[in-house]
């Protein structure tokens, strides 16, 4: 039996319809709440906290996964994506237990049921397929529709127990009867034992045979068809540990070049590999890297510039990638410097001290593109997250919190106060909750619909019309 979590019990999804507005006259986006899924209570279970958030290819479906081992998929109302104005509108599609506390018996080492990432396969058939991992274990998980079973066995009873088979006077031929609509997720593909540190990112191949996995030491490519067995790509785990400078962070696929995957590291530098070039891919066919600004140099350089997150713009020409006070866009075609740079809260340089202290310095946070390469999404503390356009270089801060969780409300810019006097609109840096964080975002694929998970919570908010 599954234990169900925050986002499907009853009562805990708010919807709203949209209201109709114009779009501001600068062009920019005037995003407004659509829905929040789970409970807006102030208790939280460590269990419900959201671990990461996809959209599939065309939108339609929406994953989560959370620390607790579940994922839990959402479909996109058929009536929204209709509807004039369409709206973004989930409910519940399928629930299920994706991994289990396990224990490594050899280490003495417990493994978290948590899941890290969540990638979707491009579809082929009826059927949807995902990949989830926690931090050892990978699995292919086939989601179906099932709205017809047979009926008219000639060896089985409608119990399905066995029959005399004295009593058989001649054969039947069984008949398929509508049924209502059941969602079955079952695992199709388990990959294990094949990372010794932690997985970090799994990332499928746009060749839609291949996969990659990352830890903090290894690569290891994937078919999908083969569960016994990898190839390790990217090593660079030294002769001796005492001489280890990096680790791994993030590693993705470029979406339309089956040969070239990125990588970046705890360094700030994000190589790109051509699996063209050698079976073992530890040379890198370009290296990425911005020198670091000797006025910026402090204790906590390092730290800071560690890459997160890296993603690939959709149409392959861009990366993104996001440290912890910036997101940086590079161009594929200079490797010397990031082409752009937005800070995200540069307000927190001068609390890094007391960041360092409880840890918050060490927070992963995600990125992603908009659904054309001009915008930008990415999360920060006090459950706000940063939005910038790189054609009009304009950037906002918005909040997801449960007060915006209201009918046709339309989400308001924040401004932060650093230091002196306050305004009345503005926000104190002091009075920032750093245990209220946005880690992981998601931008639909071909629409202004995004999806923001704040703790237990996910928040998906639209574009006014």
């Amino acid at each position: 039996m599954i234990r169900q979590s925050s986002l499907t019990r009853l009562g805990s999804m708010l919807n709203t319809a949209v209201g109709h507005s114009k779009k501001p006259a600068n062009g920019e986006i005037q995003w407004c709440f659509s829905q929040v899924k789970g409970t807006l209570d102030d208790e939280i279970t460590e269990a419900d906290i959201i671990s990461c958030v996809e959209f599939n290819h065309d939108g339609d479906l929406l994953a989560t996964g959370d620390k607790g081992g579940r994922v839990v998929i959402f479909q996109r109302d058929p009536g929204s994506k209709t509807s004039v104005p369409k709206r973004g509108e989930y409910n519940v599609y399928s629930t299920f237990q994706s991994h289990e506390p396990e224990f490594d018996y050899l280490k003495s080492l417990e493994i978290e049921e948590k899941i890290n990432k969540i990638r979707w396969l491009r579809r082929k058939n009826p059927a949807h397929f995902l990949l989830s991992t926690n931090d050892k274990t990978i699995k292919l998980w086939k989601v179906s529709e099932r709205d017809k079973r047979a009926e008219g066995y000639n060896l089985k009873d409608e119990a399905g127990e066995m029959k005399d088979k004295g009593v058989l006077t001649g054969l039947r031929v069984p008949v398929l009867k509508p049924m209502e609509l059941m969602v079955e997720a079952s695992p199709r593909r388990i990959y294990a034992n094949a990372h010794t540190y932690h997985i970090n990112s799994i990332s499928v191949n746009s060749d839609a045979e291949t996969y990659l996995s990352a830890d903090d030491l290894r690569i290891n490519l994937w078919h999908l068809d083969i569960t016994d067995q990898s190839f390790n790509i990217v090593d660079i785990k030294p002769a001796n540990m005492e001489e280890l400078t990096e680790v791994i962070t993030a590693a993705e696929f470029h979406p339309t070049d089956c040969n070239h995957f990125v990588y970046s590291s705890s360094k700030g530098l994000i190589r790109l590999c051509d699996m063209r070039m050698a079976a073992l891919c530890d040379r890198h066919a370009k290296l990425f890297e911005e020198p670091e600004d000797p006025a910026n140099r402090s204790f906590f350089s390092e730290i800071i510039s560690s890459i997160s997150d890296v993603k690939f713009s959709r149409s392959g020409r861009y990366m993104l990638s996001r440290d912890y006070l910036s997101v940086k866009v590079w161009d594929l075609h200079m490797e010397t410097k990031p082409i752009e740079t937005y800070p995200v809260h540069e307000y927190l340089r001068s609390k890094l001290c007391s960041l360092y202290e409880n840890d918050c310095i060490f927070d992963k946070f995600e990125c992603c593109w908009g659904n054309n390469d001009q915008a930008i999404l990415t999360g920060s503390y006090n459950n706000f997250f940063r939005m910038f356009d790189r054609t009009s270089k304009r950037d906002v801060t918005l909040e997801a919190s449960r007060e915006i969780a209201r009918p046709k409300t339309t989400l308001k810019a924040k401004k932060i106060c650093s230091g002196g006097k306050r305004k009345k609109d503005e926000v104190s840096v002091d009075s920032l909750d750093f245990n209220k964080k946005i880690l992981h975002t998601a931008w639909h694929p071909t629409e202004n619909i995004i999806a923001v998970a704040a703790t237990n919570n996910l928040f998906i908010f639209q574009d006014k019309f």
